[in-house]
């Protein structure tokens, strides 16, 4: 019989002078960065927490905490294998992953094809099950100041019970 779960992720973090701008793996080219422990890859790290929660296997906080040196500065789509193999190690396997970034800017279309082959790379999965969307909120909330950006993933992973 086949297992079905369905994982919600969701990340922010403030944007900052002196850092740099990873989303998915990739840099991009931007005035600011997102400030945290790791890389502060807020999409990979959306995308974690779904596919940690799916699997029961609780969130990055855990598997990754921001109280460890080891993961300073960490690039994010590493900490991404680490958990494919904790769900491969568990029996899962992913299914899709349907990620949104909200960010006022920049734009991030001429970096999406990119990041969803970091993130398949990573997941060892096909791209044509990652999907990546980005959204402004119009000038409203945190995000739409440009004073952080954030991440919602939703993922469905299937595993033999």
């Amino acid at each position: 019989m086949v297992n079905f779960r369905v994982g919600h992720g969701y990340d922010v973090h403030r944007l900052a002078s002196g850092r740099k701008l990873v989303l998915g793996g990739v840099e991009i080219s931007f005035e600011k960065g997102l400030d945290g422990h790791s890389d502060a890859d807020v999409l990979t790290h959306a995308i974690m927490d779904a596919l940690l929660g799916a699997a029961g296997l609780g969130d990055i906080g855990q598997s990754f905490p921001d109280t460890d040196v080891l993961y300073k500065n960490a690039y994010s789509i590493e900490l991404l294998r680490k958990v494919a193999v904790r769900l491969k190690e568990n029996g899962w396997r992913v299914g899709n992953i349907d990620a949104t970034i909200i960010a006022q800017a920049p734009k991030l279309a001429p970096y999406r094809a990119q990041m969803v082959e970091n993130i398949a790379n990573a997941l060892e999965i096909p791209p044509s099950v990652v999907n990546i969307k980005a959204t402004t909120e119009e000038g409203l909330g945190f995000t739409g100041r440009g004073e952080g950006m954030a991440a919602h993933a939703v993922c469905l992973i299937g595993g033999s019970s």
